[in-house]
């Protein structure tokens, strides 16, 4: 991955875009899918969703979320230190010295997670896990009236670590859960745009998966797609610590991973793992026995069903500051979606028999 493609990743993951405050990578979506759009339009909640070649059949929806998990300003004390809650799941432990922007009310303001040091923490508090109440924000006010001049309680904000390239294809950045579907439902309009494809293809960046996939209702209300491909980040399975036997043995480098499962449609998953076939993209198999708690569960009962299928791209570290994935995997991911789309005729019938 070079060129436009990898700056316009390292952009979308780089905005902060906590849950219920999307707007910077909702814009930078829309401007980077306009050339391969024929309509882009965004809904009362946010949803941005691209149209191509919309008279075409069947109607594919794309979907990948655009918001990340944050935190949210809820205290200033006397002394100008802010406390937050989390939006989203995040993880205490993972919020420890880390470095945060709060978009405040005259732009973005830094500040560092703080906690007790362990100089000063009894032998007791040494082998506990923080607590979310345990820690604050230090702005680097003087007092309450200095810090109320930055930030006031609702002002949302994010933890800040760079996009950093890696060895092996792979790459580090805050936020590729899941700003990097956001980049593949894109870069799977651009590959179509080079392409003649049958179908209709809506795009959709949606908004607030993290806090109850809000915008995927909506968004599959609104574009009443025949299918949807809903694309998200898997657990990478592939580091110290975890069970295989109990988690599944998930690789990055290895390609995508398609679920099956009670949330997935069985056609699609059959015609997803043939068309990887045909066109030699490596790819690996979970199975799901519930819901998926992605945008898949909401897209699914939309209206009278949506034929969906799930596809995870390995990651390591999810909702930490510091998530790490495969380009590689990205790269086959997007393949295998513009394939999967321009396999599509009219009259598909994803009805299981």
């Amino acid at each position: 991955m070079r060129g436009k493609s990898l700056d316009f990743l390292k952009q979308l993951v780089e905005t902060p875009s906590p849950s219920g405050f999307e707007q910077p990578a909702q814009r930078l979506f829309r401007q980077y899918v306009a050339p391969f759009a024929d309509a882009v339009e965004t809904d009362v909640l946010g949803n941005v969703i691209a149209a191509r070649n919309p008279e075409g059949s069947p109607r594919v929806m794309l979907a990948g979320h655009c918001d990340q998990i944050g935190l949210i300003v809820t205290h200033l004390d006397d002394d100008g230190f802010v406390y937050f809650r989390r939006i989203g799941g995040l993880d205490p432990a993972a919020c420890v010295s880390q470095r945060v922007v709060i978009q405040g009310r005259e732009g973005p303001v830094p500040g560092v997670v703080g906690r007790k040091a362990i100089h000063l923490q009894d032998a007791s508090d040494r082998n506990k896990a923080p607590k979310l109440e345990d820690l604050w924000v230090d702005i680097g006010a003087k007092d309450r009236k200095d810090a109320e001049q930055r930030v006031r309680v609702g002002d949302p904000g994010v933890f800040v670590q760079p996009f950093e390239l890696l060895p092996n294809e792979r790459a580090v950045s805050m936020a590729f859960d899941n700003k990097m579907a956001v980049w593949l439902v894109a870069e799977t309009l651009r590959l179509l745009s080079q392409k003649k494809h049958s179908a209709a293809v809506y795009g959709v960046a949606t908004v607030q998966e993290e806090i109850g996939s809000i915008g995927a209702r909506t968004s599959a209300f609104r574009v009443e797609p025949d299918l949807a491909l809903v694309i998200d980040v898997g657990h990478a399975t592939d580091h110290p610590g975890l069970d295989k036997k109990k988690e599944g043995d998930f690789r990055l480098g290895c390609g995508p991973i398609l679920s099956r499962g009670a949330n997935v449609n069985p056609c699609v998953f059959e015609m997803l793992e043939a068309t990887a076939g045909k066109h030699k993209i490596p790819y690996q198999t979970e199975g799901i026995g519930g819901r998926s708690a992605t945008d898949a569960d909401p897209i699914q009962y939309s209206r009278a069903g949506v034929a969906v299928g799930l596809i995870h791209v390995p990651l390591r570290y999810m909702h930490t500051p510091c998530e790490l994935i495969s380009l590689e995997d990205l790269t086959n991911t997007a393949k295998l979606l513009a394939a999967f789309v321009q396999e599509l005729k009219p009259g598909t019938n994803f009805i299981p028999e």
